[in-house]
């Protein structure tokens, strides 16, 4: 049985509410929103050229499907990897699946059936499924939950069979997920196991298993998991209950801790049990958390996670921009959770954070070619910057590889996030060209957007097909956008949010209406919280929803970028591109500065009043790129924040 309400034949997305949900909105398809260019475009072109080639290939070669051969008996060899190295598999399936959808391919369809073949002959016949924990320590199979991410694993290949059912995909890797879900069931459920995987991702997954099967103990084991949390049986993973997120119960926890993806999987987890049982006391929590997160503990990139030391999340206001972790499986977590807040509230705020975290820490994870990537996302990197003997770029691939399928997943249904329907309204949150199909009044409408965004505000909508009836068209307008200017069919209307930041335009609307909205895309100068010590006395530029930065090679010949400063007075100058070598289309912004040099100390490099090396500062022009531009020309020094003279 499906509760979803998906229609037959419908290319649904990542996440379809049941008709009883307490959502506020619904979200479309990702057969339902095709992007034909933009910046969206161009990350899906490449995704699909050159990423998705570059994952197919590194499950062979860095072991995740031969793994799995051997667990099912065959072959010869040993186990290769991390003991969650089956999940890289699992995200890799479910970007497949996604763009197998978007555009069939036969060599993504036969990638799915071979894998899925596979996994069907290395489950155990009472369904459990790990190559690791098969090969390598079969006597310790749940023994070890607070580091073995089994559940964890689960989880993937939970929502990478729900991939694959909604896209039409192979039914037998949604048997093998079915299979081990009902094995989960069965052992922590029934019999009553109280360990939890010290790594969460799985809750919000079965959550999605059960909203695709109607199966209700999926939901009932998913709440379990939440609930259990806190009160210490996830075990001693030898970095302490707060990294694991099991220092406090959810609903008593006010802020995120720990490992910074697993508390943002927790979060998305909990929002997906609310919506689905209605306990107002989860989404009270989860927002709670969100909102102090988001305003202590979020870089302006919308990266999050402050320190390498457990990946984690740091203190309050702690977010040094040269030791930024904000790593990228962090991004997509953090988009993951603000989509469920904002299908429960209807809020905007939380497509807000949406957009700035794709357009900065999500979109810098990747090269401009699409075959390399970071895993941790810094807001500086000096010249000499050493790590070990990683010199922070991005790389082809990982040991521990989560990153790269991650990114594929998202990227490949990136439609499923840019808009959806609430009673007979359609909502659109993220801004880019193509065509939206929805229902928000019963009636099949689609609309055409045409836009050249990020690099210019101006969004034109056209009313294909108009729909039988009234129905209301709602824009979000971006909390970074100072003005806004709105025409209707040629008519100057009221640009004025509403209080949850959207523009609502109602009428029964006719073939061939259009709507114009421009958005305020006048750089800006950004100044830091007076407690985020790292970057005080320092102003980061900012151009619609993109984060701009420094990077070496842009600069004048002789000019050091750790010697800028922002210039008295300076003015932002908008430098537009078609075509920068290296990176493709930009707008690059010029601002007035001084290049402050000072010698070396003979001894420290600190000073007394009286004995203050000289300085001199000489007036130059500095120029920034968007930050997700850069590593790909020089490889040289970058920072974000420039300090004021």
């Amino acid at each position: 049985m499906t509760t979803s309400g998906v229609r037959a034949g419908q290319i649904s997305g990542p996440v379809v509410p049941t008709s009883e949900a307490r959502v506020a909105q619904r979200p479309l398809g990702v057969g339902d929103v095709t992007i034909t260019g933009g910046l969206f475009g161009r990350w899906q072109r490449i995704n699909r050229e050159a990423s998705m080639a570059l994952g197919l290939r590194q499950m062979e070669e860095a072991g995740s499907l031969p793994n799995l051969r051997l667990a099912a008996g065959e072959g010869e060899g040993e186990f290769v990897g991390y003991r969650f190295q089956d999940s890289d598999l699992y995200k890799q399936l479910e970007a497949a699946a996604w763009e197998h959808a978007r555009e069939p391919a036969p060599e993504l369809a036969r990638f799915i059936a071979e894998s899925a073949e596979v996994l069907v002959r290395a489950q155990r016949a009472d369904g459990y499924l790990n190559s690791h924990y098969q090969l390598v320590k079969p006597d310790k199979i749940y023994a070890e939950l607070e580091y073995s991410h089994e559940h964890y694993c689960a989880g993937h290949l939970f929502q990478a069979a729900v991939a694959g059912a909604r896209a039409g995909g192979d039914e037998r890797l949604l048997a093998v997920a079915v299979r081990l879900a009902d094995h989960l069931v069965e052992v922590f459920l029934r019999q009553g196991h109280p360990g939890i995987d010290g790594h969460a991702e799985v809750e919000t997954a079965l959550v999605e298993l059960y909203r695709l099967t109607g199966t209700r103990p999926y939901l009932e084991l998913a709440e379990k998991f939440v609930n259990d949390r806190g009160h210490g049986l996830v075990g001693d993973s030898g970095l302490g209950v707060h990294y694991l997120q099991d220092h406090l119960p959810v609903r008593q926890a006010r802020t995120a801790v720990g490992h910074a993806v697993r508390q943002l999987y927790l979060d998305a987890g909990v929002v997906d049990v609310y919506l689905e049982t209605g306990d107002e006391s989860l989404l009270e929590c989860s927002i709670r958390r969100w909102e102090d997160t988001v305003a202590t503990k979020t870089y302006l990139t919308g990266g999050m996670g402050s320190r390498h030391s457990g990946e984690s999340v740091g203190d309050r206001y702690e977010l040094p921009s040269d030791r930024a972790y904000s790593e990228t499986c962090a991004s997509i977590a953090a988009v993951h959770w603000n989509w469920r807040l904002l299908l429960a509230t209807g809020h905007a705020r939380y497509a807000d954070l949406i957009e700035r975290i794709l357009h900065n820490a999500f979109a810098a994870s990747t090269s401009a070619d699409g075959t390399r990537f970071f895993y941790v996302n810094p807001l500086q990197r000096r010249d000499d910057h050493l790590e070990g003997d990683y010199l922070g770029r991005r790389r082809e691939w990982f040991a521990c590889a989560c990153c790269p399928p991650n990114i594929m997943r998202l990227v490949s249904s990136l439609g499923h996030y840019t808009a959806t329907t609430g009673q007979d309204v359609l909502y659109v949150h993220q801004y880019a060209p193509g065509t939206i199909r929805a229902e928000p009044a019963g009636d099949r409408i689609t609309l055409t957007t045409d836009t050249g965004y990020p690099w210019d505000g101006s969004v034109r909508f056209t009313v294909d097909q108009a729909g039988g009836g009234e129905w209301a068209l709602a824009l979000r307008i971006p909390g970074w956008s100072a003005s806004a200017r709105l025409t209707v069919a040629g008519e100057w209307v009221g640009a004025v949010p509403d209080e949850r930041g959207y523009v609502v335009l109602r009428r029964a609307w006719r073939e061939g209406d259009t709507v114009e909205l421009t958005l305020d895309m006048t750089p800006r100068l950004v100044y830091p919280h007076r407690r985020i010590d790292a970057v005080r006395g320092c102003v980061a530029v900012e151009r619609g929803p993109l984060v701009y930065c420094f990077e070496q090679i842009d600069q004048e010949r002789g000019v050091e970028l750790d010697d800028l400063a922002l210039a008295p007075g300076a003015t932002l100058r908008v430098l537009a591109e078609d075509e920068l070598k290296g990176v493709g289309r930009t707008v690059r912004i010029e601002v007035d500065a001084l290049a402050v040099a000072q010698p070396r100390a003979g001894g420290l490099p600190y000073f007394t009043g009286s004995s203050t090396e000289p300085v001199t500062a000489e007036r130059v022009t500095a120029t920034a790129i968007p930050y997700f531009q850069w590593d790909n020309r020089d490889g040289r020094a970058m920072r974000v924040w420039l300090p004021l003279t």
